[in-house]
C-alpha cells in the first residue's frame, strides 16, 4: 500500500524528465488527473490520457521538451500527509518570481495558484513546479 501517491507521481514525472522518456505511465487516481490537467494547461506536459493496462487503469503522460531539455526543472511536494500545508488567498506568493507555479487543491478544484487569485480562493498547497 503506497502511503503517499502524489509524490509518487511527482517522483515518476522527476525521473522519466530526467531520463528524457516520451511518456510515463502513472496509476490513475481523481487528484492525479487533476494535478495533470493544470500541469497541462500551464504548458508543463503535452497531455495525458487514460488507458487500461493489464486491467488497471492508468494515466499515460506526454512529456515536454524544450532545445533538448526538460521543460520541468523542479517538481516538489509541498503538503504531505505528515505536514499538511494550507494557505490563504492572500499568503499565496509566487515562485520563482512568477515563472513557476503552485498547484492547489481548493473548494472549487484543483487550479494553479494565478488561478486561484482570480477565482478568490485559497487551499492546500499539493506541488509546485518550475
Amino acid at each position: 500500500m503506497m502511503t503517499d501517491p502524489i509524490s509518487d507521481m511527482l517522483a515518476r514525472i522527476k525521473n522519466a524528465c530526467q531520463r528524457y522518456f516520451e511518456t510515463v505511465d502513472i496509476p490513475s487516481s481523481k487528484i492525479k488527473a487533476g494535478i495533470l490537467q493544470v500541469l497541462e494547461r500551464e504548458g508543463y506536459i503535452n497531455g495525458f490520457k487514460e488507458i487500461v493496462v493489464k486491467d488497471r487503469n492508468v494515466l499515460r503522460v506526454d512529456l515536454r521538451y524544450y532545445e533538448g531539455r526538460s521543460v520541468i526543472n523542479m517538481l516538489d511536494r509541498v503538503s504531505k500527509p505528515s505536514r499538511r500545508v494550507y494557505s490563504k488567498l492572500k499568503k499565496i506568493t509566487s515562485v520563482y518570481n512568477g515563472f513557476g507555479i503552485y498547484v492547489l487543491s481548493t473548494s472549487k478544484g484543483i487550479m494553479s495558484d494565478v488561478e486561484a487569485k482570480s477565482n478568490n480562493v485559497g487551499g492546500e498547497i499539493l506541488c509546485k513546479v518550475f
